[in-house]
């Protein structure tokens, strides 16, 4: 069980004005609140040494993770310059913390990485490194042989390695001013997940992030003097470092971390973590959700406490009203309110947070004519899944409808696509923008556009039109349209399926293939278009893996093929050429576990999943 609790501070304790020029980075922050609050938590990491463990808790407060954050800087002094880059390679824990907090103290730019450990991704890893150039690379003393085995295997340049666990801190005495960077200067490289490119850093300044993590503030934490960040997202993923160090270190709250494999093991241990604290705060990508209710045993439900939650944020790859649903089913006997549920939608180069919905209400969704979808108009059809539905009752089925299969979505209309709300932007304007350039109003679908204070300076060693808007519009290459002033995302610009002119969403397409067919696995599947053979146009692909209990036979892959063809076709007007059943693991994924649609065709191109 978590160490006992400090008293929360009262109304009349020190807290920094939100907009005091004086305090334009998290160093400025993190030394307000170790001087005003040194002893009060600020950070904690809980491991599970055994799956039979209740977790172990290690925590620093404020005073302590300044001095350990200045170690670093010190340290950093020696060994890199301000503006050089020091990638972080090492576990999540309290030492990421303290080294992300180091860098920023000592003008040095961070790279919030991975060890060499994380399997499958030792590409990227290598990519990175060789693009950001960095003149230390910061672990710890567990992992600096295998960094360093890395290093030198991948024939990267050479660079100091230090163990942030191994550095002298400093007695504890008064905290004195230090002069920080400026707000426009880089604070940190965001490698970009890379569904659909190879990854790119994202320059994120001091005055970006500390923007974010005040947007973030305003959208989700009601009173930060009684709030609490829970979080297992890995510290290199933009929503984790912002939610989970950024935030905290603006807003004056602890923050509770434990590592994505301890979730993974047992998603039961985020679940207890949630309801250790009053006011919690924690977020997830949608398939965390479900992985939740397919884990969690139900006698499990009735020790949970999870009535202490105040804001669960969904995002990071489409939001399901079916996950939604199930969610808050199976979880309400433990007190958890389904307006805690949030939708949002965020992007690196945006910081990440841009848009959510909000915790006074159940998520909103709205059911769309699918025939309207693919020309670029929201058509709302009535019934369930209207804009004046919400996901915290079910409503009676409407007339004529057609219920999702395994999914266990509610029902739905024929040819009816189900979005959810994603909430109205938050501390930042957000436009919707045609082919040609022309601002759509809403019902419309284009391109979805930001303007704030968050917005990155553009991409490491790289210029891109993304960033080219002189007037300080950020193309983020997403789809999307405004209905009653939210946000509906319909798909990725790149990932767009057409075929014989009309636009298909890769993800409702794959939600039809997988709620029909029960050998695939779930949220482990990419639709995408080939040129058809004989160059005619283009062609619908599905590669999908098979569950991990099956084997299938060559007969029933067939069968399975003829079921999915039939459902795409009833579904969405489309011909499925093919679909593909692989083995479990054999669909790409990025770093932070999106599927990778464009690496996905090009294996499939190159006959990575078997002949054509």
């Amino acid at each position: 069980m978590p160490p006992t609790r400090p008293t929360p501070p009262t109304s009349d304790s020190p807290r920094p004005q939100e907009r005091d020029v004086s305090l334009t980075s998290l160093p400025d922050h993190l030394q307000y609140w170790a001087r005003h609050r040194p002893q009060q938590r600020a950070v904690s990491h809980v491991d599970f040494p055994d799956l039979a463990s209740a977790g172990r808790h290690r925590t620093l407060g404020w005073r302590a993770l300044d001095a350990r954050a200045r170690a670093v800087a010190d340290r950093l002094a020696t060994v890199a310059a301000p503006g050089d880059r020091a990638a972080l390679v090492m576990p999540q824990g309290l030492d990421y913390v303290v080294a992300f907090l180091g860098c920023l103290y000592a003008r040095v730019i961070a790279v919030p990485l991975f060890g060499p450990q994380l399997p499958g991704h030792e590409g990227r890893l290598a990519a990175v490194l060789a693009d950001c150039e960095p003149a230390c690379l910061l672990s710890d003393s567990a992992t600096v042989a295998a960094v360093s085995a890395f290093v030198a295997d991948r024939n990267l340049p050479a660079a100091r390695i230090v163990a942030v666990d191994q550095l002298t801190v400093q007695r504890l005495g008064p905290v004195t001013q230090t002069p920080g960077a400026g707000p426009d200067d880089i604070a940190y490289l965001q490698y970009t997940s890379g569904s659909t490119r190879s990854p790119a850093g994202v320059m994120i300044s001091h005055a970006n992030v500390v923007a974010n993590a005040r947007q973030a503030l305003d959208a989700f934490v009601a009173d930060p003097r009684t709030a609490t960040t829970v979080g297992w997202l890995p510290l290199f993923h933009d929503m984790g470092l912002v939610l989970s160090v950024a935030a905290p270190v603006v807003g004056g709250f602890p923050s509770v971390l434990m590592d994505p494999v301890s979730f993974l093991e047992d998603p039961a241990r985020w679940l207890r973590l949630l309801g250790s604290y009053e006011g919690t705060i924690s977020a997830a990508p949608n398939f965390a959700y479900d992985y939740c209710v397919a884990r969690t045993a139900p006698d499990l439900v009735d020790e949970l406490r999870l009535d202490r939650v105040r804001v669960l944020i969904n995002g990071s790859e489409p939001v399901r009203p079916g996950t939604i649903e199930r969610f808050r089913a199976a979880f309400a006997p433990a007190g958890l309110d389904p307006a805690a549920h949030c939708p949002a939608y965020g992007l690196a180069e945006a910081t990440v947070f841009a848009a959510a919905d909000s915790s006074a209400t159940p998520p909103v969704t709205v059911a769309c004519d699918t025939g309207a979808l693919a020309q670029g108009r929201i058509e709302v059809v009535p019934g369930p899944g209207d804009q004046a539905s919400d996901l915290g009752r079910t409503p009676d089925p409407a007339p004529d409808t057609a219920v999702e299969g395994s999914d266990g979505d509610r029902a739905v209309p024929r040819d009816t696509a189900v979005l959810v709300s994603c909430g109205a932007p938050v501390g930042q304007e957000l436009r919707i923008v045609g082919a040609d350039g022309e601002v759509l109003p809403q019902g419309r679908v284009g391109e979805i556009q930001l303007r704030g204070p968050n917005v990155a300076r553009g991409y490491w060693k790289r210029v891109d039109p993304a960033f080219g808007d002189l007037d300080g519009w950020l193309r983020t290459g997403d789809l999307g349209a405004l209905h009653d002033g939210r946000l509906l995302v319909t798909g990725r610009l790149k990932d767009v399926i057409i075929v014989d002119g009309r636009n298909h969403y890769p993800q409702d397409v794959e939600e039809t293939v997988q709620s029909v067919e029960p050998l695939v696995r779930r949220d482990r599947l990419a639709a995408f278009a080939v040129t058809r053979a004989d160059g005619t146009g283009e062609e619908l692909v599905v590669v999908a893996e098979h569950r991990r209990d099956a084997e299938p036979t060559e007969c029933q892959a067939r069968d399975a093929e003829r079921a999915a063809r039939a459902a795409v076709s009833a579904r969405h007007g489309l011909r499925l050429a093919t679909l593909r059943l692989v083995p479990p693991g054999a669909v790409p994924r990025t770093s932070s576990g999106k599927v990778a649609r464009a690496a996905s065709r090009t294996r499939f191109l190159d006959g990575g999943f078997g002949p054509r």
